[in-house]
């Protein structure tokens, strides 16, 4: 069942991203959706903020994926836009995803058929210059309790 948060400006959406970073455990899966300049990098600086990684988070554009394992658990921030006719399995995604920390995947309906079939799927929708609206999808029973227990606090 999709839920919804309302974000008024930047640090309203790193608020958010950061209680959820704080619930987060390895092998969860986050997928962002957005136009550019949506806001998927900024919601990921909170996500990094609430797994205590210090480090900063800049987009993966042009790298594919970057990788932050200095926190709690490590990050695994990963933009596919480019990649709509490779594979998972060339890139060795699977394998973050099966790994030890957490993957954020930007773009990922570009890998739809590629993903495992539990995640959490995020869609950031520009409201205004800084309001946010982020559609909240839990697909799997992980991520429908992690969805209401960050609702909730």
């Amino acid at each position: 069942m999709k839920q919804f948060f309302h974000s008024n400006n930047e640090s309203e959406t790193m608020d958010f991203a950061k209680k959820l970073g704080r619930k987060l455990e390895v092998g969860d899966l986050l997928l962002l959706e957005g136009d550019l300049g949506a806001g998927k990098t900024t919601f990921t600086k909170g996500l990094a903020e609430g797994l205590d990684i210090k480090k900063i988070v800049k987009s993966p554009t042009f790298t594919i994926i970057r990788e932050y394992k200095t926190g709690r658990l490590p990050l695994y921030h990963m933009d596919v836009y480019r990649l709509e006719d490779a594979s998972t399995d060339e890139l060795g995604l699977f394998e973050y995803f099966q790994g030890d920390g957490v993957s954020v995947v930007e773009w990922a309906h570009y890998i739809a058929d590629e993903l495992p079939p539990d995640y959490l799927k995020i869609t950031i929708t520009r409201e205004s210059d800084e309001g946010r609206l982020l559609t909240l999808e839990p697909v799997g029973e992980r991520y429908v309790t992690l969805l209401a227990e960050v609702l909730e606090s």
